[in-house]
């Protein structure tokens, strides 16, 4: 048996000061966007009983699908990164970037360097530390962690994500090789890999390229990020249909439009054409400070 805790989009907050040099780009439309709405939303203590909560149930592993910061500024990397060495050990903690974490040209870059230990797959001797180096795969008792990066710089009012030829590529060679290991397949993605998941200036460039690839090689399961909702879609697969599983904003506050703070954890034993899968979602309860299991469900 393994189990696997889900979070997304942590957006952390407050905004640490940010130079004039670095608003003179599309962070400006971020940082009005910051101050007008979702400061006002998303609240720390939240994050922080979250992943209290989370180590209650002393997951085997952490996925944490993308945006872990808003404007991808210099100082809200560094706070990032000093976040994630708090969380625990990066091989228990994988991340895929999120489109606020590629917020501006050179902070992918950036970004990879600083949170290098979350994003290393089990061959990272043999790999660059850059967008080359997606999808990683670490393996984990019969769980294989397969990350997918669809996170680039956007123009100003954009969040799309982008799934490019290399990466199918690359991917369909790892979905081969863990199936013929016998191994539970899961891809970490950010966007939503389904049509209509996400509005249009939101979607994933790139979304048919990814169904090919899921109809060519399959999955067990997809976790993504990205939309802030706790949905549950499915893609055609090789060996069936593939759930692909959301969840809202591990920071979210109570009383927006928005589901608030949720955390998804997953049992998945047995073995390959005899996996069981069984999803539970924890959301924010009415008290604010703890998470109340709000469904389950068996997903294979």
């Amino acid at each position: 048996m393994f189990r696997l805790a889900h979070i997304s989009d942590i957006h952390l907050g407050p905004l640490p000061p940010i130079t004039l040099r670095e608003l003179a780009s599309k962070r400006i439309t971020g940082y009005v966007n910051w101050q007008r709405n979702r400061r006002k939303r998303l609240f720390g203590n939240i994050l922080e009983s979250l992943l209290e909560e989370i180590k209650s149930t002393a997951p085997d592993h952490l996925a944490i699908t993308g945006d872990l910061v808003n404007l991808a500024a210099k100082a809200e990397i560094e706070v990032a990164t000093a976040w994630l060495k708090a969380v625990g050990d990066p091989l228990s903690v994988s991340y895929v970037p999120g489109n606020h974490d590629a917020y501006v040209p050179g902070a992918y870059k950036k970004i990879y360097q600083a949170w290098r230990p979350n994003m290393l797959g089990d061959d990272h001797q043999h790999r660059q530390v850059d967008d080359s180096h997606f999808p990683y795969l670490r393996v984990r008792d019969q769980m294989a962690l397969i990350g997918v990066s669809t996170a680039y710089a956007t123009p100003p009012l954009l969040a799309s994500g982008l799934f490019g030829r290399r990466q199918a590529r690359e991917l369909g060679q790892v979905l081969d090789e863990t199936r013929k290991a016998g191994l539970f397949r899961t891809i970490m993605i950010h966007h939503p890999p389904v049509r209509g998941a996400a509005a249009s200036h939101k979607r994933l460039l790139g979304i048919g390229r990814f169904a090919r690839v899921m109809q060519d090689h399959g999955a067990e399961l997809i976790l993504h990020g990205h939309t802030h909702l706790d949905t549950l879609y499915h893609l055609d697969g090789m060996h069936g249909s593939i759930p692909v599983v959301g969840v809202p904003s591990a920071s979210e506050g109570p009383g927006g439009s928005k589901p608030a703070s949720g955390y998804n954890l997953l049992t998945i034993e047995g073995e390959q054409d005899k996996w069981q899968c069984q999803l539970e979602r924890f959301g924010l309860g009415q008290n604010g400070r703890t998470f109340d299991r709000v469904k389950s469900e068996k997903l294979i």
